[in-house]
């Protein structure tokens, strides 16, 4: 899958400069071209939106603001509270605007898994899990996303990733696991997992950074509009447009305005008008307001958005629901141990160690559903902890037996398929070779031998949006013209040309608190 580069722009990963034919665009714009339908004369705001669209309406630059802050921050997952977090630093009003009535966004379901090649417990060290850096994760990063993410800002976000991390633990008392794993398409242990095994442990820490600097949230607050009166590279975000409730306020911003709004993944639509492979049948791990009209609010001011067609399913999803809960975790968290993947008639049918898009394609050229991860008791305290499992096991979502055989009757497989399958795959792993699969084995893995033995089904859900908005290294959003928007920036799954085509998994939380952090480090500069 490789999207076509079409807009005509200096982009990150090419030499190109601006065309003239792009010369001419720009100036139509700065003329109020009504072929692009943007009013930019007369007190009217600008509007890139396609014509004969319901938001292509002409809009008037407001005359009175209902309010003044400094700096707006839309949506208070991992990327919005970091950036509150460090533009709060400073002072001044900091406030996110959040449009469902809990904070957190995806991020508070979030699997909890960070990935950092160190931190301040060294427990890799600790647990004597091999070598790694900077570099190898940022190799890994770039491969895995087949080489279309920015190597420059892939850069950063591993290189700080075990920094905002430690931020993290210092300043908002997160707390870890003492365990650590190789997850799918990585090369080394350094998926982190926080004691609440969700994506909370990481929220309630930052909102609590950011809350003590004097943040503030403001729930069931929806982005309606951002205000910029023309698409001259000096022409500033002036303000956003906020509905609560049955109110609408347009409120003034003297500093920045920083988009941490989250992806698409739930706009079935925008979702298909970019890929048309991600069918409406797929379920989502993605709360409901992962809807994507931000990302369509910026391009109506000029903001450049890349990779839109690249979206990833999460191959371990509860196969009916498409849900993301904990038990749904243990597969991703599995290969670095022995975990072994198997379809409905007990065969191995992937690599484990690869990555989440080759899984997920696996899985659905079984033609089968569900496929079911294998595991016995000795791996669950490096995965997670047995109070996990039962609560688990209470729920359905574990199958636990006492030997192989067993296990396959409640699967509904035949057991000696299912043995043979398990026991070729514990020779493979004695021998440090997979002749099938090519699988790569450590010696941190353990054989399938002993029970108890146990099952989850699992199959592939939307889960991730890895185009969105152009930033650059400081988080400046990129207009269409390959200039930054004065006052505008971006951080998380609400910008593109990081991950790729397909993100690593564990790859996202260290990408939102990193160009959170930047984002609001830089929001504090722009006034």
């Amino acid at each position: 899958m490789k999207e076509k580069k079409q807009n005509c722009q200096k982009n990150q990963d090419t030499e190109s400069v601006a065309s003239s034919q792009c010369q001419v665009t720009r100036r139509a714009v700065l003329q109020g071209a009504v072929a692009l339908g943007a009013a930019t004369v007369g007190g009217m705001a600008l509007n890139l939106t396609v014509a004969k669209q319901a938001e292509a309406a002409e809009r008037a630059m407001p005359q009175t603001w209902d309010e003044t802050i400094d700096i707006a921050i839309i949506g208070s997952g991992f990327a919005g509270l970091s950036a509150a977090a460090e533009a709060a630093d400073k002072g001044g009003a900091v406030i996110i605007f959040e449009k469902r009535s809990t904070y957190g966004g995806n991020s508070i379901i979030n699997g909890g898994e960070y990935n950092a090649w160190d931190d301040e417990l060294h427990l890799r060290q600790q647990l004597k899990l091999g070598d790694d850096s900077a570099e190898l994760h940022k190799n890994d990063t770039l491969k895995g996303g087949d080489n279309y993410g920015s190597p420059e800002l892939v850069e950063i976000l591993t290189a700080h990733a075990p920094e905002a991390l430690n931020w993290m633990i210092d300043n908002g008392g997160l707390k870890l696991r003492n365990i650590l794993n190789r997850t799918g398409g990585h090369t080394a242990y350094r998926t982190h997992t926080c004691e609440e095994g969700v994506g909370r442990g990481y929220t309630e820490a930052i909102k609590k950074i950011a809350v003590g600097k004097g943040a503030k949230i403001r729930l069931n607050s929806t982005l309606k509009w951002i205000w910029r009166k023309d698409a001259d590279p000096q022409s500033p975000v002036e303000g956003i447009e906020v509905q609560t409730g049955r109110r609408t306020k347009n409120i003034k911003i003297t500093k920045a305005l920083i988009l941490a709004s989250g992806g698409f993944s739930r706009d079935i639509k925008m979702r298909q008008s970019f890929n048309p492979s991600i069918v409406p049948e797929f379920n989502c791990t993605n709360q409901p307001g992962a809807t994507g009209e931000v990302i369509r609010n910026a391009q109506a001011i000029g903001a450049d958005a890349l990779q839109m067609a690249f979206i990833q399913l999460y191959p371990y999803a509860e196969p009916e629901t498409g849900m993301l809960d904990a038990p749904a975790v243990y597969p991703f968290r599995g290969p670095g141990y022995g975990i072994v993947y198997v379809n409905r008639k007990g065969k191995r049918f992937v690599n484990e160690m690869e990555r989440r898009d080759v899984v997920s394609m696996a899985q659905i050229k079984t033609g089968m559903k569900p496929t079911y991860s294998i595991f016995n008791e000795a791996m669950i305290p490096k995965m997670g902890t047995m109070e996990e499992v039962e609560k688990g096991l209470a729920k359905g979502r574990f199958i636990r037996a006492a030997t192989m055989a067993e296990l396959a009757k409640k699967l509904q497989i035949s057991a000696n398929v299912l043995q043979e399958t398990i026991d070729t795959h514990n020779r493979y792993l004695a021998a440090g070779k997979d002749p099938d699969f090519g699988r790569q084995f450590t010696k941190a893995m353990i054989p399938l031998l002993d029970g108890p033995f146990y099952a989850i089904a699992q199959w592939p859900a939307v889960h991730h949006t890895m185009g969105g908005l152009r930033i650059n290294s400081e988080a400046q959003v990129i207009d269409i013209w390959g200039n930054p928007i004065p006052k505008l920036f971006a951080a998380g799954e609400v910008t593109g040309g990081i991950h790729g085509d397909n993100r690593l998994g564990g790859n996202a939380i260290p990408d939102c608190i990193v160009f959170g952090r930047i984002a609001g480090t830089s929001a504090q500069k722009a006034g």
